[in-house]
C-alpha cells in the first residue's frame, strides 16, 4: 500500500472518514467538529499538492503548497512546504519558503531559525548575518547568552571558516561589551576564530570574555580548549578563573589537560582539590585513584577508588556509571595485582558487567596469571577474546605484546609484531613497538633502521627522534647525531619531561655536566619519574653531590621500585640506600 505523508494522509482520512468521533462517544454520535475555515477550493489545492509530492511532480505539488500557506497565512503549511523542499533536496526552494514563512511572520524565530540553518547549509555565509542577528535578539533576555553559546555549532559545517568567525563577529558586535552577554559572545568568538586556525585571536577573545566577567565559565573553557606548550598564556587563563569558585567540571578538565601534558603531579593536586571542595562529585575521586595506582600510592589509591564506588552505586543505572565502576574494579584489581593478592584481583575482575570492558578485564587477567608463572595460559586467554571488527584484532595483539613485553618475553613479541608490521607497513605505532623490542634484543642496527622508517611513515612522530637519539647517547655513540634527533623531538613536543630527560642525559654524555644538571633537575622537577631520577641522581653522583644523588635515588625508589634503569643505575655505581 502506499504511503502518504502526515499531511496528505490526513486530509486524505478527513475527506474519507467523515466526523472524528470524540472519545467515548457512541458511533451514532459524533462530537462536534472544529471548523477549519477551509473551503472545498484550498481542500482541493492542498489534496492536489500532496498528491503531486507522491507522483512524479515533487516540483508542482511545492508550488501548490507554497501558494496554500501564502493564502491562509498558516505556519504549519510554510512549514511543510519547506519540509518538502528538503525531501527533494532543493535547497533554494527550502530557502524560498522559508523566506515567504519569516515575511509573513517576522517575530518567529522557527522560520528564522529555518532561513538562517538554510543559508549556512547552501554556504552562502554571508547572507546570514541578518538570520543570526535576528536569531538573538528575538531570545529571551534570560536565553540570550546560551543562543549566542550555540552559534559555532550552526556554522560547524561551514566550508570556509575565516568567513564564518568574520559573520558571526558583526552578528555579535552589539553583545560584545554588554555584561550580560559579553562573555558567551567573546567565547563564541573566540571559538569561531580557533576554527579557523587564529589561535592568537582565539586567546585574544578569551581574555576580553574574562576581563569582563572573571566568572563565565565560557572563556576558561576556550582557553582549556586553547591549552598547549606553544600557547602559555591559555593556561593563565585557566588557573584565573580556577580561583572564583569553579565548576568542578572544569577544574576535571584542566587535570586533564595536565595529564595530557605528562604533569602528572599538577593534575593530581587538581584532583585533590575538586575532591576536597566537592566531595560528593564521583569522577574526580576515580581519576585520583587511577591516577594514584600509577604513582604505586596504593593506599591512597584504594581509598579513592573505594569512595568512587561508593559514590557511584548510589547513581542511576546507566552507560556512564557502568563504564566508570569497570574502570574502578580494573584500578582496584591491579591494587591488588600489585600486593601480589591475586585472589583479590581476580574477584574485583569478576565484578565487571560492562561488555567492551571485559576485553581489559581479560587483558588483566592474563596479566595475574603471567606473574604466577603461566604464560601459555595468559596469551591463551588473549587469543581466545572474540574478533568482531579489525579494531578487536589490533587491541588483542597489542595486549599481547604488552603482556610479553612486560614479563621480559621480548623475542615473542618482536615476532609478533613483526607479523602485524608485515600486513602494516606504513603504521607508524607498530613499527615504533617492533623497534623497541629489537632495543631490547640489542639488535641495535635493526632498532634504528624501523626508527627510519617511523620518521618516513610519520615525520613528525616525536618519539622515533627521542628514541634513537637516547639510545644513541645510551650507547654513548654518535652523540652529536644524538643531540640533534632529541632537539628534533623537542621541537614537535616541547617541553615534555621525558625528551628533556633525553636531552640532559646526552649533554652528560658529552661532558657538559653543568648544562646535563641544570636540564635534568628541570625535567624531574616538572614530572618526578624513577627513570629521570636515575639520570639526575648521576650526574649529581660525578659531581660529588653523593649526599643529593642518594637523595634523589631514594625519592625514585619510592615512585618504582622496579624500575630497571633506576635499579641498574644504583647497582652499577654499587650505591647502597
Amino acid at each position: 500500500m502506499k504511503r502518504f505523508p502526515k499531511a496528505g494522509l490526513l486530509l486524505l482520512c478527513c475527506a474519507l472518514a467523515g466526523p472524528v468521533l470524540a472519545q467515548g462517544t457512541s458511533p451514532l454520535v459524533a462530537a462536534a467538529p472544529d471548523n477549519s475555515g477551509m473551503d472545498a477550493e484550498l481542500f482541493y489545492q492542498l489534496l492536489l499538492g500532496e498528491l503531486n509530492v507522491r507522483s512524479a511532480e515533487p516540483a508542482a505539488g511545492f508550488a501548490l503548497i507554497l501558494d496554500a500557506a501564502r493564502k491562509t497565512t498558516d505556519p504549519s503549511l510554510y512549514q511543510r512546504a519547506v519540509e518538502l523542499a528538503f525531501e527533494a533536496r532543493n535547497g533554494d526552494a527550502a530557502l524560498q519558503a522559508a523566506r515567504a514563512w519569516k515575511q509573513a511572520f517576522p517575530n518567529s524565530r522557527e522560520a528564522n531559525r529555518y532561513v538562517l540553518q538554510i543559508l549556512v547549509a547552501l554556504n552562502r555565509i554571508p547572507e546570514s548575518v541578518e538570520p543570526l542577528k535576528t536569531e538573538i535578539a528575538l531570545a529571551d533576555a534570560g536565553d540570550r547568552a546560551a543562543v549566542i553559546a550555540m552559534a559555532p555549532r550552526i556554522y560547524g559545517r561551514a566550508s570556509d571558516k575565516k568567513q564564518a568567525a568574520t559573520v558571526i563577529e558583526q552578528a555579535l558586535a552589539d553583545y560584545l561589551n554588554q555584561p550580560a552577554t559579553a562573555a558567551a559572545a567573546w567565547s563564541t568568538v573566540g571559538r569561531m576564530r580557533m576554527a579557523a586556525g587564529d589561535i592568537e585571536g582565539a586567546l585574544d577573545a578569551a581574555r576580553r570574555g574574562q576581563a569582563l566577567n572573571a566568572k563565565a565559565e565560557g572563556p576558561a573553557l576556550l582557553a582549556l580548549e586553547l591549552m598547549d606548550p606553544k600557547v602559555p598564556q591559555a593556561e593563565v587563563l585557566v588557573r584565573s578563573y580556577l580561583q572564583n569558585q569553579p565548576l568542578p567540571e572544569i577544574r576535571m578538565g584542566y587535570a586533564r589537560a595536565l595529564l595530557d601534558a605528562q604533569r602528572h603531579q599538577e593534575a593530581l593536586q587538581q584532583l585533590q582539590l575538586v575532591t576536597r571542595e566537592r566531595p560528593e562529585f564521583p569522577e574526580a575521586w576515580l581519576a585520583q585513584g587511577t591516577l594514584l595506582v600509577q604513582d604505586n600510592q596504593l593506599a591512597q589509591a584504594e581509598t579513592s577508588l573505594q569512595k568512587y564506588i561508593q559514590l557511584a552505586q548510589s547513581q542511576p543505572a546507566g552507560e556512564e556509571r557502568s563504564r566508570g565502576l569497570a574502570q574502578a574494579y580494573l584500578s582496584m584489581a591491579q591494587v591488588a595485582e600489585k600486593r601480589k593478592d591475586f585472589t583479590a584481583a581476580g574477584a574485583w575482575l569478576d565484578r565487571i558487567e560492562n561488555s567492551q570492558d571485559l576485553i581489559a578485564a581479560q587483558n588483566r587477567r592474563a596479566s595475574i596469571l603471567a606473574r604466577q608463572g603461566k604464560m601459555a595460559e595468559a596469551r591463551k586467554l588473549i587469543q581466545s577474546l572474540p574478533e568482531r571488527t579489525p579494531a578487536d584484532a589490533r587491541l588483542k595483539m597489542s595486549a599481547e605484546v604488552a603482556l610479553l613485553r612486560d614479563n621480559k618475553q621480548y623475542k615473542p613479541a618482536y615476532e609478533l609484531l613483526a607479523q602485524a608490521v608485515e600486513k602494516n607497513p606504513k603504521d607508524a605505532d607498530l613499527l615504533y613497538d617492533q623497534a623497541m623490542m629489537a632495543e631490547k634484543l640489542n639488535e641495535f642496527a635493526d632498532m634504528e633502521r624501523l626508527l627510519r622508517q617511523v620518521m618516513v611513515v610519520k615525520p613528525d612522530y616525536h618519539h622515533a627522534y627521542n628514541a634513537l637519539g637516547f639510545s644513541f647517547a645510551e650507547r654513548n655513540v654518535r652523540l652529536p647525531e644524538a643531540k640533534q634527533l632529541i632537539q628534533k623531538a623537542l621541537e614537535y613536543a616541547p617541553g615534555d619531561p621525558f625528551i628533556t630527560d633525553s636531552l640532559g642525559w646526552v649533554e652528560f654524555r658529552l661532558g657538559n655536566r653543568a648544562e646535563a644538571l641544570r636540564i635534568l633537575q628541570g625535567a624531574y622537577k616538572e614530572r618526578p619519574d624513577p627513570e629521570i631520577a636515575a639520570h639526575l641522581g648521576e650526574v649529581l653522583w660525578t659531581l660529588g653531590e653523593r649526599a643529593q644523588a642518594e637523595k634523589v635515588w631514594r625519592e625514585g625508589m619510592l615512585l618504582n621500585n622496579e624500575n630497571e634503569t633506576l635499579l641498574e643505575t644504583i647497582k652499577r655505581l654499587r650505591v647502597r640506600l
